[in-house]
Formats: C-alpha cells, sequence, structure tokens
C-alpha cells in the first residue's frame, strides 16, 4: 500500500493495522517514498519475568546458587588463597 501524507495523516490508525498485519505500508512526501511503517517484532533479549516463571515451575531456587555459609565468611575466603598464614 502506498498512500500520500496528507492522506496517510488521515488514515493513520487503517495503516498501522495494516503493517500490523504484514502489509507493506509506503507513506510518499511530493510523490516520492518517504518512509515505510514496519510491525514491531521483538527480538532478541531475556524475557525475565518468563524466567523466573519457568525456574519456579520447575522448582529451582530464586538466584539458582547453594553456596555454603562460610563462603560469606572473610576468614575462610583468606584461607583459600592461602593468605591466613600471612
Amino acid at each position: 500500500m502506498e498512500m500520500a501524507l496528507r492522506e496517510a495523516k488521515a488514515r493513520l490508525s487503517e495503516l498501522v493495522a495494516a503493517a500490523c498485519n504484514g502489509e507493506r505500508v509506503i507513506i510518499t512526501r511530493h510523490g516520492h517514498p518517504a518512509v515505510e511503517l514496519v510491525r514491531c517484532e521483538r527480538r532478541g533479549g531475556i524475557d525475565f519475568d518468563m524466567l523466573d516463571a519457568a525456574r519456579r515451575r520447575i522448582g529451582l531456587d530464586a538466584d539458582g546458587e547453594r553456596w555454603p555459609p562460610e563462603f560469606d565468611d572473610p576468614a575462610y575466603s583468606q584461607q583459600v588463597l592461602g593468605l591466613d598464614g600471612e
């Protein structure tokens, strides 16, 4: 579908609906193509809400890590790094 800018202003809702349905919509200015309306598609990225829901559904903890409590102790960290004898 190709339409002049002036007419497109009056029929914007119709043009958006057409673009959402996958139709190619070109708006012209002075008889030359100026812009094309295309539907927005979600691309890439992570849907964290869906990820959290899936983790809860299969019974995983919120962070997925189960570190032993001693890992929070600075003295234990020094021992692991071999710094406790200094």
